[in-house]
Order: structure tokens, then C-alpha cells, then sequence
């Protein structure tokens, strides 16, 4: 299927953008069957809102450090089956992330 960019109107702020061959692409190759309907800056606002959480707070759980004996605290409640670490300790437990 041949692609050509598009130009296409944000519903939030009217702005005209452009929905690229690339992104066409990307978007054919997910699935995705409609096209976006907010400029690149709209959808980066309405991402950062929604990850705010707006006044809510995160439960936290305060938990001993597996590798150092720290008292820490995360954002998930802790099973018994699975260590958990603080911070530091976690980051020389991680596996590498492969480079792309």
C-alpha cells in the first residue's frame, strides 16, 4: 500500500499536522485503523495529564532492602515469593537492556 503524508486538523487545538508516511506506516504495521486526531504537542499534554494523576497519591509500601537490609519503599505491595530491593540494589540486579 503506497503511503503519502496527509495533512490533518487536531480536535484540541485546531492546528493543522502533518500525519507522515512513517507514521502511516507505523501506525498499518500495529493495527491501528484510525488516524490520530491530535498534533504531536496535544497527545504529549494529554499524556503528561494523565500520568500526573492529578492530586492523587500512589500507595506506597515500606519494605527491607534483599540485598542491603535498607528500609525502602515502593509503589507495588510485595509478595514472599520474590525479593525486593531498594534503589540501588536493584539497578545491580537489573538485567542490561540490549541496544538498538
Amino acid at each position: 500500500m503506497a503511503f503519502e503524508d496527509k495533512d490533518l486538523v487536531c480536535k484540541d487545538c485546531g492546528a493543522t499536522f502533518i500525519f507522515t508516511i512513517g507514521e502511516q506506516e507505523f501506525y498499518a504495521e500495529k493495527g491501528f485503523e484510525n488516524e490520530p486526531q491530535r498534533c504531536r504537542e496535544c497527545r504529549n499534554v494529554r499524556k503528561a495529564s494523565r500520568n500526573s494523576q492529578e492530586g492523587r497519591s500512589r500507595e506506597m509500601f515500606t519494605v527491607v532492602c534483599a540485598d542491603c537490609g535498607v528500609e525502602t519503599q515502593v509503589p507495588f505491595q510485595p509478595t514472599s515469593d520474590r525479593p525486593v530491593y531498594c534503589r540501588e540494589c536493584y539497578q545491580h540486579h537489573r538485567p542490561a537492556r540490549e541496544q538498538y
